[in-house]
């Protein structure tokens, strides 16, 4: 699996066969957040650009929108971060992700040229 992120500090993690991603948001995400004490996740079958809104989450701090790093259809969404939106807080990279989507193979290559590596992503 490789895992990219955005200037905005979401993540997408691309499986191995290269056709599915999971998308979060990053640990310096959560920490800018504070408490997330909501998360308005997408329907399944709704389909993104890269950088639409995609989700998006409440802390007690502020309300932040979710962008999309990759386009593609949302094929399962995260229930367990639904009922218990602080998973965003204590997992972010991994129990607490947001949604799996179904990649667009006509654009994936050219959208992942503008996302960050893991090992080149230094938030803060």
């Amino acid at each position: 699996m490789s895992l990219y992120f955005t200037d905005e500090h979401q993540w997408a993690r691309i499986a191995e066969d290269g056709l599915t991603a999971t998308i979060g948001i990053s640990q310096h995400a959560q920490d800018a957040l504070g408490d997330i004490v909501f998360v308005d996740l997408p329907a399944i079958g709704k389909t993104f650009a890269q950088m639409d809104v995609g989700a998006v989450v409440e802390s007690v701090k502020t309300a932040a929108d979710v962008f999309m790093p990759l386009s593609g259809e949302v094929i399962e969404v995260n229930e367990a971060l639904r009922a218990d939106p602080a998973l965003a807080n204590t997992d972010p990279m991994d129990a607490g992700w947001f949604m799996k989507i179904k990649l667009d193979p006509a654009s994936t290559a050219a959208e992942m040229a503008k996302l960050i590596p893991e090992n080149a992503y230094h938030p803060g």
